[in-house]
């Protein structure tokens, strides 16, 4: 069953397969393109980040690439409803297909590339997930390395990846982006409240870039009561 979502003065449809989370958020927030660039996301599932990015000023264009047809069909609607088909452009293909994945978006003409890629492991974390929420989850439609490779091949010279995943894998981020001479320039790691071990870390990297990594303090969630921090409401927008 379909649900509609308001971020802010854009809406998205959802579905119990495809949805979003707080990281989702976070990531659009920290990419925050200017108007004037062309972005590709990658696993966009629903369409989140992209739609995001137009509740105020949007990029001059969005490709979101997926590979499940009905996150991609989710993500079209969205874009219909909004009358945002001049921005955003709903891709199905699979990103481990680089030859396929050129025809759509020419290589080198992004200036920045997002991507809020599956966490985990093929066999670990949660089991009781549909096929389709395991593919969003898991590595099972590729990994790691193959999204680095995808972005490289979609970023221009000096321009932008930024991704968000687990604090514990980090230093494996880091060495295959450095592979693909993706420099990581940026770490924000995500605490549910202070003094809590970080959950989520949202990392940055430039294509060609100089050695160089700065590490921001912690964004925190929620104070002690519970409630929002003010940076998490101006996320949300609340």
């Amino acid at each position: 069953m379909e649900e509609k979502f308001q971020l802010g003065s854009v809406d998205i449809y959802v579905n119990e397969n495809h949805r979003f989370g707080t990281d989702a958020v976070l990531l659009a927030d920290f990419a925050s393109p200017f108007p004037s660039e062309t972005v590709c996301d990658l696993c966009t599932g629903c369409g989140i980040i992209p739609l995001f990015f137009c509740r105020s000023k949007p990029p001059k264009k969005v490709y979101g690439v997926e590979l499940q047809r009905e996150a991609v069909e989710l993500f079209g609607k969205s874009v219909r409803e909004n009358g945002l088909e001049d921005i955003l452009l709903p891709v199905e293909a699979d990103l481990t297909d680089t030859k396929a994945l050129l025809e759509h978006i020419p290589r080198g003409s992004a200036d920045m590339v997002t991507v809020n890629p599956p966490y985990y492991k093929e066999n670990s974390g949660k089991t009781r997930l549909t096929e389709a929420q395991r593919i969003a989850r898991h590595e099972i439609a590729c990994d790691l390395g193959q999204v680095i490779e995808a972005a490289d091949l979609l970023l221009k010279y000096g321009g932008s990846l930024k991704m968000c995943h687990l604090p514990e894998r980090t230093a494996e981020i880091f060495f295959l982006m450095q592979k693909r001479n993706i420099q990581p320039k940026k770490l924000t790691v995500v605490c549910n409240k202070a003094g809590e071990k970080p959950w989520l870390a949202l990392i940055s990297g430039k294509k060609g870039g100089k050695v160089g990594l700065d590490i921001d303090k912690p964004l925190i969630m929620r104070e002690e009561n519970g409630n929002y921090t003010k940076r998490l409401s101006e996320i949300y927008g609340m």
